[in-house]
């Protein structure tokens, strides 16, 4: 066992408290929900970034580099200023959903280099501009554009020509559970020498101001102050005292974390000391902006460092439980350093010790870091967000009609994965289902615990609808939890040798509760034919299926009945795993083999008409729209909604079924009696590799049909992995007219030209994750059951053979191949940006796009979108475990 499995085990065990502190801090707090008092639901417009630097937060906290504990009662993070920006860059900047021709975008670059599961060693680096900040050209120069244009990114202002920035730095190791070493090394890139002033900033999240006087007010105050050393005593009345020792300073500065009422809205300050006090007095040379008896709720020690040309100056810190340390940055300092990056080490290799290329490591560490990087602490209390606090004024009346108003029981108060911390600092549902694969290799319980917090009652509605994302807890994502948690399942029983059939049954109990909503909500005609909505795939479809439909009437979806016949089999693996040790659970098996079969029916029949969702003459699924008049039309659409359902497929090995009698008695029975369920569809009957039995909506004709499309480089393979709508409509556009309106669906391959969802998600033609992931395994299900003599063309028309194994390790590599360098040295994911590709300052930083383009790869929509992209670590995994097999 390494060292950091052995933190991992005493968190566990509560003997000691690795991951009370970590890299919890949000990235941007300003225009979200929860700081939105808006009457009119504007969250951008009602906290934008210009306030945040003067306005207290209400919900969280944000910062650089920061870090938290796990309730974010105390943080710590990095401010800056090079002598030219009009304000210090204590938060990272980027343009809002209005601001941006293709929605909200981060306008920073940073980089996630490596975290451990317990926050034991972090390392992240931010590059800053040594001009000022372009802050109104970005802003501008977007605005300026149109959808049809490519966003005007930092770089291409040219502020980093000439290599005029600073590289920092920030690294933590912790000596135990609450003493954190801090050390952060600035290099100046550029030609010449230039002084930066670095403020490690420490505050409170103000938690005071909103309880009319009902709760104590913590402090921070000098214990100790001379020329090496200044120690800052930080006390909170719910959180033991620390203390930050701080080397070498020049200025100690606080204030208090409070609104500067006074220049936002022109009424007196409540506090002579505000949130903008540091800002003011380092920037604007405002010497009373800052408390003379140095006291108050948020502190920062002034660092002027002048570095020369490529030189780098390195300033240490330490946040600790431990009062009057004698030598904080003694030799002591320096060992724990070397022993905690020795070990990050030991950790990841023995995560995965199997060779590979020090191209691929780097690229799975840094996803590993990414995905640690993105937890953060949410909270989130809806009953009084939508009523209001003692102190402040009464929201509009408007907010209780308003968004979320019906989940009045949702009480967020946890560390949890964020899809990304800028462009979504918020959960999100399904998202998360696919955060929980990467991150059950590195730490199965924080896994499982993400899982099990979803499915809690403060979390999921007393209906059983799961809450989907901040902006709106009631919008319907894919059912993929009960996938996820067995994925977790078997993922940490493959690595670490535990089977924790007691999470699985938690989490499959709950989810009952979920999958009865989904068949009482969802299914309109009680036909197991489903509406969901929009189901993930955002601008995938024609108009927005979320809403009304401007023909009338409603969709029946392909991949909403999809989703749900594998939601069937995922629920039918967990009852038939769980039946193993309790036999009541084959009762359940059966219940979801039975809804299975029904839905796979229904996918080619609806109704009396029996308009299929399958379509014979194309091969393909497409939804179907009915009409108010009661006319269906089938919306042929070349999209990922036509490939959900091979997600559709499980298999039932031999061992399993001799064990199960109950249940295997109980399905021959249904296969007998029911034969007009089991047409065209894989339900038990042949046996395949092995004796296994195969459950699945596609099979085999259908499946070999789809794949053929799916394979195509002219539809939907890509040499970077599965598009999501087919490459045929780049020049045979799907075109409705509907009163005189025009709705089509384009290929678009990069940014989406439509502002259906904001414009920053964009399905009609990049590559996604968290399909292509879902895609690959189940191909991988197919090879089990069909093995080696079931064959397709891969590329279609290639001439090439291929069995379905070897399919899915092709796409494997093709998703794999966006980040690693190609025969030129260049990486797709970086595109055009000759700086990221050429300099060896940028060139081996990855980033995690939310999507990547359909052709080329290159990285698009937000940037550090680690969350699902993060699976890329398990591909890596699974493709080196491959090669040594072989």
């Amino acid at each position: 066992m390494t060292q950091e499995e052995s933190r991992l085990a005493a968190d566990r065990d509560r003997t000691a408290y690795w991951k009370r502190w970590g890299s919890y801090l949000s990235e941007r707090q300003w225009g979200t929900v929860r700081e939105d008092y808006s009457p009119d639901g504007k969250a951008w417009e009602f906290f934008p970034h210009d306030h945040a630097r003067s306005r207290a937060y209400r919900w969280g906290e944000d910062g650089i580099a920061g870090i938290s504990d796990n309730h974010q009662r105390l943080c710590f993070a990095i401010a800056l200023w090079n002598g030219e920006d009009a304000i210090l860059k204590e938060r990272l900047f980027g343009l809002t959903g209005n601001e941006g021709n293709h929605g909200e975008d981060v306008k920073e670059y940073y980089f996630y280099l490596d975290n451990t599961p317990t926050h034991s060693y972090m390392k992240y680096l931010y590059k800053y501009p040594q001009a000022a900040f372009p802050y109104n050209q970005l802003v501008e120069e977007n605005q300026r554009r149109d959808r049809q244009g490519p966003e005007f990114e930092l770089i291409d202002t040219g502020i980093f020509d000439q290599d005029r920035y600073f590289d920092v730095f920030v690294e933590y190791a912790k000596a135990s559970p609450d003493d954190i070493l801090i050390e952060i090394s600035v290099i100046n890139r550029g030609p010449e020498a230039k002084t930066l002033h670095l403020l490690p900033t420490l505050w409170f999240r103000n938690t005071w101001s909103w309880t009319a006087n009902q709760e104590e007010k913590p402090w921070l105050k000098i214990s100790q102050s001379n020329s090496d050393l200044s120690t800052i005593e930080a006390y909170h009345p719910s959180l033991e005292t620390r203390w930050l020792y701080c080397n070498q300073t020049s200025e100690l500065l606080f204030t208090e974390n409070e609104t500067n009422s006074q220049k936002l809205f022109g009424v007196s300050n409540s506090s002579d000391y505000v949130k903008d006090g540091i800002n003011n007095y380092v920037v604007n040379g405002q010497k009373t902006a800052v408390n003379p008896n140095r006291i108050g709720t948020k502190f920062a020690a002034r660092y002027e460092l002048h570095i020369g040309a490529g030189e780098t100056k390195t300033v240490r810190l330490r946040l600790s439980d431990a009062q009057n340390l004698i030598a904080p940055f003694g030799t002591e300092f320096d060992t724990i350093w070397q022993q905690r990056q020795r070990e990050a080490d030991e950790f990841y290799q023995k995560i995965c010790p199997l060779p590979m290329s020090e191209d691929r490591r780097n690229v799975q560490r840094q996803a590993f870091a990414g995905m640690l990087w993105s937890k953060q602490f949410y909270y989130y209390v809806a009953e009084k967000w939508l009523k209001g606090d003692p102190s402040g004024p009464p929201p509009p009346a408007s907010r209780l009609n308003g968004r979320n108003h019906e989940w009045f029981h949702v009480f967020n108060d946890d560390v949890l994965s964020m899809p990304d911390k800028w462009e979504y600092p918020w959960f999100a549902a399904w998202d998360l289902a696919f955060h929980v694969i990467p991150l059950s290799m590195i730490d199965p319980d924080f896994a499982k615990l993400q899982l099990t917090r979803l499915t809690r009652e403060w979390y999921m509605h007393p209906n059983g609808q799961l809450p989907a994302y901040e902006w709106a807890f009631g919008d319907v994502n894919p059912p993929v939890h009960a996938w996820a948690a067995w994925q977790v399942y078997q993922i940490e029983q493959k690595i670490y040798g535990h089977a924790d059939k007691k999470f699985l049954e938690s989490v499959f109990q709950k989810l009952l509760l979920n999958f009865t909503w989904w068949v009482n909500r969802k299914d309109l005609e009680g036909r197991n034919i489903f509406q969901g909505g929009f189901l993930g795939m955002d601008n995938i479809g024609v108009f927005d299926r979320s809403v009304q439909l401007p023909t009338g009437g409603y969709l029946q979806q392909a991949d909403g009945t999809s989703w749900m016949a594998m939601y069937c089999l995922n629920m039918l693996t967990i009852a038939l795993e769980l039946a193993k040790e309790n036999s009541t659970y084959e009762d359940i098996a059966s219940k979801f083999f039975e809804h299975f079969l029904y839905i796979a029916d229904a996918m080619n029949g609806v109704g009396d008409a029996e308009i299929a969702l399958w379509d014979e003459s194309d091969g393909f699924y497409y939804d179907a729209l009915n009409l108010p008049d009661g006319h269906q039309l089938p919306m042929k659409v070349r999209s990922l909604v036509g490939l959900i359902p091979l997600c559709a497929v499980s298999i039932l090995e031999p061992e399993t079924l001799e064990r199960l009698p109950g249940f295997k008695q109980r399905t021959q029975w249904f296969l007998q009696n029911r034969p007009d369920l089991t047409r065209n569809i894989a339900c038990m009957q042949k046996q395949g590799i092995g004796e296994r039995r195969l459950l699945a909506i596609a099979y085999p004709d259908k499946l070999r049909r789809i794949l053929e499309k799916m394979l195509d480089a002219t539809e939907f393979f890509s040499p970077y992995g599965i598009r999501s709508v087919s490459k045929v409509h780049a020049s045979h556009p799907y075109v409705l007219t509907v009163d005189g309106q025009q709705y089509r669906v384009d290929y678009e391959p990069a940014e989406s030209t439509t502002g259906m969802f904001g414009g920053n998600s964009n399905w009609r033609g990049p590559i996604w994750f968290p399909i292509n992931y879902l895609l690959l395994e189940s191909l991988q299900k197919f090879y089990r059951y069909f093995g080696d003599d079931f064959k397709v063309e891969c590329p279609t028309g290639s001439g090439q053979m291929m069995t379905l194994k070897e399919v899915s390790i092709e796409l494997a590599q093709r998703l794999i191949q966006i980040f690693l360098t190609d025969t030129s040295g260049k990486r797709p994911f970086y595109g055009g940006t000759e700086k990221f590709q050429t300099d060896p300052n940028w060139r081996d930083l990855i980033l995690f796009n939310e999507y990547f383009h359909g052709d080329n790869g290159a990285g698009i929509g937000a940037s550090h979108q680690t969350g699902w992209t993060g699976l890329i670590a398990k591909l890596i995994q699974q493709c080196a475990e491959q090669v040594l097999s072989d």
